[in-house]
């Protein structure tokens, strides 16, 4: 253990990536090959998998993440991506455009307006960064599941995947999706919102951590085949649940 100390500190950090992975699970480590990194990686993934099939198992789909005052909102709310403000991507929104794919009935893209125009729901809620800070924010727009019922999508499928403009992508579990606190937000305390906090359209879903909340979305797809994400593909537990 003693010549393998550093290989070992290597793979605590990445199980710390991997949320809710135990410290039991480095100890099952002693027995592989730590010169092998695939070797390692590939127990950790299968550790992560794992991981999430649990989460999943415990998720309730009635239970509420806590909301918050109007006087409790984060201000200035922080910008977070994994680029600097000033590259946030420029998007026209009179040509935007949500395009929709996958195991859905209807396939015709969704104008800014069109989305305005269904029901809207409102929430204060605490947006968790992997990162270990948080802040509380006011959202409101499209609630999900709402949304894929409206394109006749298969909601016994397993998940929901989101591509974005920024070259940001991730995905979800169908139960997740459907949960009452999951929206496709439009505003941002009322307004607009803006292109440093996901304008025209950003999932809002408050029972998962931060980097589950994509931001510019400019594609829903519904699949049986898992999708993975951006951050999810380099090592981050894929469920994420809070």
């Amino acid at each position: 253990m003693k010549d393998h100390r550093r290989q070992l500190e290597n793979v605590g950090r990445r199980l710390f990536f991997r949320q809710g992975l135990s410290l039991g699970a480095l100890t099952m480590l002693t027995g592989c090959n730590l010169q092998d990194d695939t070797a390692v990686d590939r127990a950790l993934w299968a550790m992560s998998r794992w991981n999430d099939r649990v989460q999943a198992f415990l998720f309730d789909p009635h239970r509420l993440a806590p909301t918050f005052r109007l006087d409790d909102i984060t201000d200035p709310f922080p910008f977070n991506a994994f680029y600097a403000e000033d590259s946030v991507p420029d998007i026209d929104l009179s040509d935007y455009r949500l395009t929709v794919s996958g195991r859905v009935d209807n396939k015709a893209a969704w104008r800014l307006e069109d989305l305005r125009r269904l029901p809207q729901a409102a929430q204060i809620t605490q947006h968790i960064c992997i990162e270990g800070w948080s802040a509380i924010g006011q959202w409101s727009g499209v609630p999900l599941g709402l949304f894929l019922q409206r394109i006749g999508a298969d909601l016994t499928a397993n998940y929901v995947g989101f591509k974005c403009a920024d070259r940001y992508y991730s995905s979800i579990d169908m139960p997740s999706a459907l949960h009452p606190q999951t929206i496709l937000a439009l505003d941002f305390r009322n307004d607009p919102l803006p292109l440093k906090y996901g304008s025209p359209v950003k999932l809002r879903i408050p029972t998962k951590l931060g980097f589950k909340n994509p931001k510019h979305i400019v594609e829903i797809f519904v699949t049986n085949d898992y999708p993975g994400g951006y951050w999810e593909d380099q090592g981050y537990n894929w469920f994420s649940g809070l």
